[in-house]
């Protein structure tokens, strides 16, 4: 038998924990803009209709009353962690599907913990006396059943679904509940008289499949009771995207392609964070109707760059023509192969590999800066935050308490450490400006704040951290930026 884990409500559940203001009340755990979706709803607002993705402010008219909680995922991850801990202990065969859902392989655990339900009661016991988080649990010979079981006794339920009982269930099932049949499916279904999963052992196979394509033939097999997936505890993720919705709709591709290389950097980031490369990149793009289209391009070459995603984002981008705004983009990479796996070479290089070879060497080294020092600490210049058009020094106040210095620096300094410790003086002195490289060898940076603590910075350059040989500061003043507010590392 197989158990399917699903947490309660996961997110708001843990808010609710955490939080006892919040306890019986709607909240939804979301952002608060315009844009923002529900992540998850608590069972308190699912009475007023509000369901996950459905719009923030569709969830205010459903409930005035509702309250926004925005989310944590690093609270949430770990507390995922220990649920999924907390399961092994009854099974080593349990695959974990997302953050709050895992499938357990029960086989030869009965003289453990006595049968399926008796075990799955104990495994929800442990959870709640160990995190105080509720969950539902389906039980069934096959994943199929046991995943639609746990949705069926909501919240903090057992449903069991026995061998014996598998061909009725499946004959009164709805169509509509089987995972993969979408809106347009369900029209043609209606067309045929398919109301229920039992239904499609009145069609043939090959009708099916020359209706529904590969979802056909699935069917075909769920309705008979088979489906073949084991509990797969090397279970390994097929693929990392990231999106965003925008705060508004956009027409402009320069600033569609500005959104496509910060995708790209977070994707390549987490990408590299597994130590994997990828041969296959994917765009999303939603339009301000609602549609939405998905390209993707399989490579030639293996890749980790935040670089050579981007430019194969763009390329799938460029070749699509724009008629309606765009709502959301995302960018997505599949189909993996572990870093150091060994690989066949090529005779010769192919064009702009040596450059992609020196791209990964230095998101390699962002990397490690952002792991130490956070994930804005460096960002690719075209994604800094615009200059700010230069205005006249105030009249009311001492004109020399605000400067602006242009400051290069020569010497031994071009290394990560040098623009890192630069960055966080500077921060400390409260001080805005950029530091970045030069092709020369030499370091630039701009220091805006308090003219003393400019002073210090200056100071602070002409010596350097340890490690460091500074053999000349150079400086200049400039005018000043307003709202100049952020110190950066660009490269």
């Amino acid at each position: 038998m197989i158990l399917h884990i699903d947490m309660d409500a996961f997110f708001a559940a843990v808010e609710q924990r955490d939080n006892p203001t919040l306890r019986n009340k709607p909240i939804i755990v979301a952002g608060n803009s315009k844009r923002s979706v529900v992540s998850t709803a608590s069972y308190e607002a699912r009475q007023f209709g509000i369901h996950s993705a459905m719009p923030v402010f569709q969830a205010k008219q459903n409930c005035p009353q509702v309250i926004i909680v925005p989310g944590d995922r690093h609270k949430y991850a770990a507390e995922s962690k220990k649920i999924m801990g907390i399961i092994s202990n009854f099974s080593p065969l349990v695959e974990q599907v997302s953050i709050d859902e895992a499938y357990v392989d029960i086989k030869g655990c009965e003289k453990l913990f006595g049968p399926p339900a008796s075990m799955a009661h104990k495994i929800k016991t442990a959870i709640f006396t160990e995190l105080s988080l509720t969950c539902s649990i389906g039980i069934a010979p096959i994943k199929f059943l046991a995943k639609i079981a746990s949705d069926m006794d909501k919240p903090n339920g057992i449903t069991l679904i026995s061998r014996h009982k598998m061909d009725p269930f499946i004959q009164g099932l709805p169509i509509a509940k089987v995972p993969g049949v979408g809106k347009q499916a369900l029209k043609l279904m209606a067309v045929l008289q398919i109301k229920t999963l039992g239904d499609i052992r009145k069609y043939d196979q090959n009708l099916l499949t020359t209706k529904f394509g590969k979802m056909g033939s699935r069917l075909h097999e769920l309705s008979l009771g088979i489906d073949n997936r084991q509990v797969e505890t090397d279970y390994t993720r097929k693929s990392i995207s990231s999106e965003t919705t925008l705060s508004q709709d956009i027409f402009d591709p320069m600033t569609a392609k500005k959104i496509l290389l910060a995708l790209s950097q977070r994707v390549g980031h987490d990408l590299r964070k597994k130590k994997m490369i990828c041969c296959n990149v994917t765009i999303k793009i939603k339009f301000s109707d609602f549609t939405q289209i998905t390209r993707s391009k399989k490579i030639d070459t293996w890749i980790c760059s935040s670089s050579a995603i981007f430019k194969q984002a763009i390329c799938l981008y460029e070749k699509i023509v724009l008629k309606k705004k765009i709502r959301l983009l995302g960018v997505g990479v599949s189909h993996f192969m572990d870093k150091n796996a060994p690989v066949q070479m090529e005779l010769l290089c192919a064009p702009g590999e040596k450059t992609t070879k020196r791209w990964e060497s230095v998101d390699m080294a962002v990397d490690s800066i952002m792991e130490k020092f956070g994930s804005d600490m460096v960002k690719k210049a075209s994604l800094n935050k615009p200059k700010q058009k230069i205005i006249a020094q105030p009249k009311v106040g001492k004109m020399s308490e605000i400067a602006c210095t242009n400051v290069t620096i020569k010497g031994r300094v071009q290394g990560v450490f040098f623009r890192a410790e630069t960055q966080k003086v500077a921060i400390l002195l409260n001080l805005a400006g950029y530091v970045k490289n030069r092709s020369d060898g030499s370091v630039e940076a701009q220091f805006q704040g308090n003219e003393e603590a400019v002073k210090k910075m200056i100071g602070w350059c002409r010596t350097g951290p340890p490690a460091s040989r500074v053999d000349h500061v150079l400086t200049e003043s400039t005018p000043i930026l307003s709202n100049s507010d952020t110190f950066d590392i660009l490269y």
